[in-house]
């Protein structure tokens, strides 16, 4: 009996993986079922239809079969996933082996007892086998010429090697027909399987690349702002400064004029460049609730935002505002999310904003989709900026794959009452 704690390890192994690492488990365990089909569907009905001594070996030789085709499987997927070389000696090992166990079917069924149950347990035997066979071998051969080619060489070579071993021409181009859509359909869900997956992965490499793009784009209008500010002053400032060298020397009085404007031109620098600073860390909380809809519907995330932050204290509206940026940041980098919701209300004096999405993951330091470490980055370092204003956070996970961020900042008080 499988304990609490031993459930929430299994979930839990499951929900820290990404949805590529999820389709490529579920798409690595279905190959490897394949192989639990073939023994069920091709060597276990053999036992009722000859006698136990054939089907004993003729099971053995389905098993082994099996066996390899899982593990041709794995390798060839690792190979599509560029983890390991392709398995060209074990392609054709089991291309050897399938074709070796198809010679046995057909000779079960020319030189075996005249009956029509050893007919149709030969014709299991030989169509399971190259069906089986044809689809493993897909996984490991890349493009659409060399899949068709895996498929003409076994199917246009089971009527061959029929006729060959004395097979009447009907029965070998029933046969091929049959091996053509039981392998040919194989052979497709094999090839859908590597797109899709490719597929997943190359969408959730597109998705990081956009989460840094954007990153990289918010320094760059920080760093075209700072340098609108600072450019333009530090040239008047080195015009003016070598302005009162120049006048020093010739011992002009108008020199102190000059260094008491570069004085000013300083402090206005200080204060510009606080100012962006501030407007870049401080931005107005509305302004925050817009841009984290775009970004996150732009990400394909559906995002609902409920309340009104007009009115708020700007220190609160700065706090509040962060918590949303770095929320957003979390969502579209540490999580699978669908859904995300943002609520702000007042109540009891204080405001409280929460933001909950769905398709949480654990990451380092155990803080699920909204994770992150450090003193200025993450949950510690907004933490830090809400403790600043008298706030508080709360952020983990409920639901199971849901995680909840809450952020609470007390109102100031005025004369006679709460500001609103």
């Amino acid at each position: 009996m499988r304990t609490p704690g031993s459930t929430r390890g299994s979930d839990g192994w499951w929900r820290r993986k990404t949805t590529p690492g999820k389709v490529e488990t579920y798409t690595r365990w279905s190959f490897h079922f394949f192989a639990a089909v073939e023994v069920a569907a091709v060597g276990l009905p053999l036992f009722a239809q000859v006698g136990a001594d054939v089907a004993g070996w003729a099971a053995v030789l389905v098993t082994v079969h099996a066996l390899l085709c899982s593990a041709t499987a794995s390798r060839a997927l690792d190979w599509t996933r560029g983890r390991r070389a392709q398995p060209v000696r074990l392609l054709w090992f089991l291309g050897a082996v399938t074709a070796l166990i198809a010679v046995v079917a057909i000779v079960l069924g020319e030189r075996g007892p005249d009956d029509n149950e050893v007919q149709a347990a030969a014709t299991t035997l030989l169509v399971g086998v190259l069906s089986f066979g044809t689809g493993t071998l897909t996984l490991g051969v890349r493009g659409r010429r060399q899949v068709l080619t895996v498929m003409a060489g076994v199917v246009g070579g089971t009527p061959v090697l029929q006729l060959a071993l004395g097979v009447a021409a009907p029965a070998a181009l029933v046969t091929a027909i049959i091996v053509l859509f039981a392998a040919g359909g194989l052979a497709f869900t094999a090839a859908f399987s590597v797109w899709l997956l490719d597929a997943v992965y190359e969408l959730d490499e597109a998705r990081e690349t956009r989460a840094r793009l954007a990153v990289a784009e918010e320094r760059l209008r920080f760093g075209r702002d700072l340098h609108d500010v600072m450019g333009r002053n530090l040239s008047v400032i080195a015009l003016k400064s070598e302005l009162a060298v120049q006048l020093a020397r010739r011992g002009r009085a108008e020199a102190v004029e000059q260094m008491i404007e570069v004085q000013r031109i300083a402090r206005e620098s200080q204060r510009e460049v606080r100012d962006v600073v501030r407007g870049y860390r401080e931005t107005a909380l509305d302004v925050e609730l817009a841009g984290a809809q775009g970004v996150l519907t732009a990400a394909g995330i559906e995002c609902e935002v409920t309340g009104e932050a007009a009115g708020l204290p700007a220190e609160v509206q700065s706090a509040l505002g962060w918590v949303v940026r770095e929320a957003t940041t979390n969502v579209l980098r540490h999580g699978n999310a669908g859904r995300c919701s943002v609520a702000v209300r007042v109540a009891e004096g204080s405001v409280v904003l929460t933001v909950e999405n769905d398709g949480a993951k654990a990451v380092d330091g155990g803080t699920g989709a909204g994770g992150g470490a450090g003193g200025g980055a993450g949950l510690v370092g907004l933490r830090e900026r809400l403790t600043a204003v008298g706030g508080e956070l709360e952020a983990g996970s409920v639901d199971g794959d849901r995680f909840r961020v809450v952020a609470t900042v007390p109102l100031p008080t005025v004369a006679g009452g709460v500001a609103s």
